[in-house]
């Protein structure tokens, strides 16, 4: 599964549920709806965030990236 944000455009932000629900159809696990910022972040399979951006409402869909930190004591610091 791949972590994504979806940012909801401004005309659909009253509408946002309606689009979190349309990303289900589309087969995003969401996570959460954060209506006062217009964000919906969740999951789908590997190779399907393209399907996402074709939901109405959607702006844009990013990938989420994360970092690792060496441990404090390995020799890369």
């Amino acid at each position: 599964m791949t972590q994504v944000t979806v940012t909801v455009d401004d005309t659909h932000l009253r509408s946002i549920g309606t689009v979190a629900r349309s990303l289900e159809q589309t087969g995003m696990r969401v996570d959460r709806v954060m209506a006062a910022v217009g964000v919906i972040t969740g999951s789908v399979d590997s190779g399907t965030e393209s399907t996402l951006s074709r939901v109405p409402g959607v702006a844009s869909v990013d990938r989420d990236s994360t970092y690792q930190l060496p441990a404090p004591g390995s020799e890369i610091q």
